[in-house]
């Protein structure tokens, strides 16, 4: 729940940092707020720049008066929308199937679903981290990702907004324990080639070495993203 039109600026300088230095060897999506995300989608298209959505509604249309569904977000120029984030689960309460749901509606408009997974402080301290992962993302990613592209981002739920970050043999056993996942379900081929993004307070400073550990294909940046330079040093490091 950040960004007003002024953030725009921050858009433009990040449009600006990206088309002027060599074309960076990353997909760069922007999910703003849905008051500006058709700005963002408009703005952002010749500089490469996509746009998603933070949320979707499970159903096509109807009366869900303040939901957004999928083909509004669609309409507005998103290409990619994140479903099941931990604040979502937490603030309002999305069970897996709720995040199924809204995947697979993502998918039916046409969408890229970022599906987020990821444990509390709680349950790693209780050594369930990787229990608790595997079960969400066996609940929360739809059969149709067996032949649509869907992305998937590990939280570490006590990482975000904190400033603490696992150590880097946290993030691969459990990027390497998702990777598992996704092939014993879809196959080798198919498993490999889904992106798994981290996300848990990946910062300038902690990017570079956090994106070398094995299986993490990219960020779902917090905080860092709302100021141009910390954004493209990010995307620099990839």
């Amino acid at each position: 729940m950040n960004g007003l039109t002024h953030s725009l600026d921050e858009l433009a300088e990040l449009a600006r940092l990206l088309t002027t230095g060599a074309a960076p060897r990353a997909v760069v999506v922007v999910c703003p707020p849905a008051t500006l995300l058709a700005a963002v989608a408009a703005q952002g298209a010749s500089s490469g720049i996509l746009a998603g959505g933070q949320d979707c509604h499970s159903e096509a249309a109807g009366a869900h008066t303040g939901d957004i569904s999928a083909s509004m977000l669609a309409d507005a120029g998103a290409q990619f929308v994140i479903v099941g984030h931990s604040e979502r689960r937490a603030d309002h309460g999305e069970t897996d199937d709720v995040v199924r749901t809204k995947a697979e509606a993502a998918i039916g408009a046409g969408l890229k679903p970022i599906i987020c997974v990821g444990e509390t402080e709680a349950q790693r301290d209780a050594g369930e981290a990787e229990t608790v992962v595997s079960a969400q993302l066996a609940a929360s990613i739809p059969e149709a990702a067996g032949q649509h592209e869907v992305v998937v981002a590990y939280e570490p739920v006590w990482a975000i907004g904190t400033g603490r970050t696992p150590t880097l043999e946290d993030i691969e056993a459990m990027h390497a324990s998702i990777r598992a996942g996704l092939i014993e379900r879809f196959g080798a081929e198919r498993g490999e080639s889904i992106r798994i993004l981290y996300g848990g307070s990946m910062k300038p400073q902690n990017a570079r070495e956090i994106l070398s550990v094995e299986n993490v294909n990219g960020g779902l940046v917090g905080g860092a993203s709302l100021l141009a330079k910390d954004f493209y040093t990010i995307i620099s490091a990839v």
